[in-house]
């Protein structure tokens, strides 16, 4: 009697991420409403781009470009709390009925073990550092010879992550 009292309180304790799954969701929504609002302020300022005169149209190009791989960089954190949520939520609650049956339903957002939500998280975070990566790139102005060596070094870092991640995901 008690053991079966004490197995049903620890197998009900899974309840308890519950609390990481609305958290999680609530952070993906907020993510997703601060970059939009991001990218809404971006493009009312292009709103003039034509009367500036050429060395502010190229500053506000250079910053509008920054602000939009900003935005990619913003949804893609949005996606892996997301992911994360509906991840926690297949794994210890249940799984999610709708998305199983809907045929428009992303293999993404099918969590089939712990495993499988750390390669499809790990996926989306190589995505952010990489437009992360990108975004601090395109304000480098290489002076030297060897500037310009260390920055083709790290592009070629970056192409290897993507393509050893290619790779390992089609084995």
């Amino acid at each position: 009697m008690m053991e079966r009292t004490f197995e049903g309180v620890l197998w009900n304790s899974r309840f308890i991420v519950l609390l990481a799954v609305v958290a999680s969701l609530i952070m993906a929504v907020g993510i997703f409403y601060v970059t939009a609002v991001e990218v809404y302020f971006t493009i009312s300022h292009l709103a003039h781009y034509h009367e500036l005169a050429d060395a502010e149209r190229a500053e506000l190009k250079a910053l509008t470009v920054a602000h939009v791989v900003g935005a990619v960089d913003g949804f893609l954190l949005g996606t892996v709390m997301l992911i994360f949520s509906l991840g926690l939520y297949e794994l210890f609650i249940s799984r999610i009925d709708a998305a199983e049956g809907n045929s428009s339903s992303s293999q993404i957002l099918m969590i089939n073990s712990l495993d499988d939500l750390k390669d499809k998280l790990a996926k989306v975070i190589l995505m952010i550092l990489i437009v992360m990566f990108f975004e601090q790139a395109i304000f480098l102005k290489p002076t030297g010879p060897l500037e310009l060596l260390y920055y083709s070094l790290a592009i070629m870092l970056v192409a290897g992550a993507l393509y050893l991640s290619h790779k390992a995901y089609h084995k």
